[in-house]
């Protein structure tokens, strides 16, 4: 046997041995009256474009794909869901305080208006979560409203 084939032999045979290492695409029951949506009630277009660009990788409302049923993909697919709702997860929304709420807003409205948000390693398979200029500019504002209005909340709490 050739060289070469050996060589495609061994990696076919890593490549079946891998499938046997599945993800864990369990998730936990989601509280709605925890879930951002549901807290900030946004109108149909945002809902819309939170669902289809964030939520993914940002809430336990995870739809994995066929592809992450092939490792080592879904293995790089896991580990992303599982960065991105460390560093934000709209599904535990209400368990955030105030503070922490108001900079997750700053941080997701800079990383929105830079285009750092969503990824483009995701929107070239997920078309439907590449935003355009205007969806940018309607999540921006929704997120700025948002902070000003959980602000006031404050204030007039703080008044009390």
């Amino acid at each position: 046997m050739k060289k070469s084939k050996k060589i495609i032999l061994v990696l076919l045979v890593i490549f079946v041995i891998m499938q046997f290492f599945r993800i864990d695409k369990s998730t936990p029951e989601i509280e709605a009256s925890k879930d951002f949506i549901n807290i900030t009630n946004p109108s149909t277009e945002v809902k819309t474009i939170l669902t289809n660009a964030c939520y993914d990788c940002h809430s336990f409302e995870t739809k994995y794909p066929w592809y992450s049923e092939v490792a080592p993909i879904s293995w790089w697919t896991k580990d992303h869901v599982n960065e991105g709702r460390e560093e934000l997860n709209f599904s535990l929304w209400g368990e955030y305080s105030a503070k922490k709420a108001d900079h997750k807003l700053e941080e997701s409205i800079e990383e929105v208006k830079e285009g750092e948000m969503p990824l483009e390693s995701y929107t070239i398979i997920h078309g439907e979560a590449k935003l355009s200029s205007d969806q940018r500019e309607i999540l921006i504002d929704f997120f700025n409203g948002w902070r000003d209005f959980s602000s006031e909340g404050e204030e007039h709490n703080h008044v009390h």
